[in-house]
This record gives C-alpha cells, structure tokens and sequence, in this order.
C-alpha cells in the first residue's frame, strides 16, 4: 500500500495531481471567504499570523490562518507515515533566518509569494506576469551561484525530538485557532477580516500539506531544475496548479483581466519585478519556496523551519517599518497606483545586495 501510494506521488500523474488539487482548493477558497486571488498565499498567510500574534499592528492583515500550521502538521504526517521523518538542521542557521526575512520583503513588495502569483494570474491579474517573470530572474541568477560552487552546507542529523519542534509550535498554534484567545488580534476589515470557516481551512491546510510532501511539491524548485537540469518534472505540476485555478475561476465566473485595481495588488510594474527578483533569489539560495519549506520543517528540518521564522519576522518588519507596498486605490475617481513606497525600496535594494553578497561568499572550495 505504502509503495503504490509512494510510486504514484513520484510519478508524473501525482505531481500532475498534487497541482490540481493545491489549484483547485486554491480557486475554491475565496468563494468561501478567503481573500479574492489569494485562495493559497503562504506569505499572505504568514504575514496575517504575525499580525494575530501581535507582531505588527497594520489592522487590515491581523488574522491566525490555520492553513499555514496545516502545512506543516499534514507533511508531517505523512513523513511519518512513509517513514521520512528526520530530524536534523545546523546548516546556517543565521544566514536563512536572514534569507527568509528578506524573501518576504520582496513577496510583500509583490504581495504575494509564488503561489499566489500563479493565482493572480489565473484570475486574470496581468501584474503577476511581471512577478513571474522577476521570479524566474532572481531564481536564474540563484542557479547562476549553483553552478560556481554556492551551498550553506550539509544539514546534520539530531535528535529526534527537537524535529518536532516546528510541528509542536504550529499545534499550538492550531490549538489557539479553535479556541480563539482574547490577546489575538484579528482584523474587522480589509484581507484579514476575509476567511474560509477554520474547519475548511484546515482541512485543506493538512491536505495541501499531506499530497505537497509526497509529491515534492515546489514552485522555485520547478525552476531551478528546468534552469539547472533540464528537468520539467515539477514544472508538470505548477502547470495544474493553474489549469486547476483558472478552471475553478472559468466556472465561478471569478477572472478580472487587467492591470489596475486587481485585488490586493498594485500595477507599478518596475517593483513587482524587483520584489520578485528578491524573492526567488533568496528562495533558490535557502533551497525551496515558502511552501516548500514548511513541508520540510514538517518533516523534521530545522533549518527550513529557521527560514519560515525568518519569513514571519520580516512580515513583522515590513510592516513596523513601511517596507511593504499598498495596492492600487481609487481617491475620488483618480486612480492611485499603489507600489512599496522608499523605505520599501530601500529594503528591496538592501535585500537584493545582503543575497548578491551570500551567493559569491558562499562556496565549497576544493
């Protein structure tokens, strides 16, 4: 049983099925309350838990997703389950705590992670064209590294229970999901106050988390290895992803083609690329996208679950200090295209120069 189930995830058909599934739960969600092109978000999703914890205070992204905590419990089960779960990490930490703030830097001079760029997309956001774009760019340049010997190093084993550390802390944070403490924060309006019912919501978070472990699942990693190797076999798969999404949108008659006003999305065009850039490169450099990473920590990886901390404080600190950008608005009938304003720039240049500096550092010498 555990062999056919296995088999199956490793062929084409499961990574094929593992994208569909992830698009068309994606493209269900918003007409169950989740924002609109934001049915996935991982780095929406984190940012809106850092806002509930009380990290920032930006009032209209303040809400505890439960999606995220089931990514990780649902990988876990099911590295478990087919016997994949190794504890282990010490590979820089520092550096991919650092990596992972920076990632979301540039994902919320984006707004929005890679997932949520195919979203937007599939809903007919033509912005996301030029944050896919700068993706490939930044996750290219990332290859470019590869090739000369880049690596933060071997991971090491330890013991066993401090593997289930990340899982432990995303229990309790499910657990405060259903019990809904008065110290939460959660947003009244704007995308924080939009929400699936918590029971769809980990349903689906312990699904996505369940079929992505098995199948590999990785937007930056279908990339890399049709960059690297010539190997489109993930790229099947984020090719469902959006047939998936974009069906789903077909049926609900959800998509809005166009550049301005989309939902929760700016059209200056010049920073969604560059936050894109910054993104994929300190993706590629850290080894996998923000889904990616919480199915490794769910795994035992100490060292991506450093790098989704990393993430959550940089949603922290974008927003404490102006970094992320706002979307496009209308004031008094006047469009006001929305983008990072220049502290947020800075923060991307900043970014883009700390990721420059590790790739050309951090090498294996013979």
């Amino acid at each position: 049983m555990k062999v056919s189930i296995a088999g199956f995830f490793a062929s084409r058909r499961g990574i094929v099925f593992s994208g569909g599934i992830i698009g068309l739960l994606a493209g269900i969600l918003p007409i169950l309350g989740n924002p609109p092109n934001m049915g996935v978000c991982v780095a929406c999703f984190e940012r809106d838990i850092a806002g509930a914890l009380g990290l920032h205070r930006t009032e209209v992204v303040q809400y505890l997703r439960p999606e995220i905590p089931g990514f990780v419990l649902g990988a876990m089960a099911a590295a478990i389950f087919f016997g994949e779960f190794r504890a282990r990490g010490g590979s820089q930490p520092l550096v991919r705590f650092v990596l992972g703030g920076f990632s979301m830097i540039g994902a919320l001079t984006f707004l929005g992670c890679p997932w949520r760029a195919l979203l937007r997309l599939a809903g007919g956001d033509l912005n996301a064209v030029l944050g896919l774009v700068g993706l490939t760019a930044g996750i290219a340049a990332g290859c470019w590294f590869l090739k000369r010997g880049y690596t933060l190093g071997r991971s090491w084993k330890t013991p066993k229970a401090s593997g289930f550390l990340m899982p432990a802390l995303m229990l309790g944070l499910m657990f405060l999901v259903f019990i809904k403490p008065t110290f939460l924060f959660e947003s009244t309006k704007g995308p924080g106050a939009m929400h699936a019912s918590v029971w769809i919501s980990s349903a689906v978070g312990l699904l996505v988390g369940f079929v992505a472990q098995r199948s590999r699942f990785c937007t930056m990693g279908s990339i890399r290895d049709a960059v690297l190797l010539k190997d489109f076999h993930l790229l099947y798969g984020v090719g469902a992803m959006i047939v998936a999404t974009l069906s789903a949108n077909l049926a609900l008659g959800r998509i809005e083609p166009g550049f301005t006003l989309q939902p929760v999305a700016h059209s200056n065009h010049i920073w969604n690329f560059l936050g894109m850039v910054l993104a994929g490169l300190a993706f590629i450099l850290a080894g996998g996208c923000p889904g990616r990473q919480l199915f490794l920590s769910g795994e035992g990886d100490q060292d991506a679950a450093i790098f989704v901390m990393g993430m959550i404080t940089g949603a922290a600190f974008a927003h404490n200090f102006t970094l992320a950008a706002v979307p496009d608005s209308l004031s008094s009938g006047v469009l006001q295209t929305g983008g990072p304003g220049l502290f947020g720039q800075i923060g991307v240049i900043i970014g883009l120069v700390f990721c420059v500096m590790v790739g050309a550092t951090m090498r294996q010498r013979t």
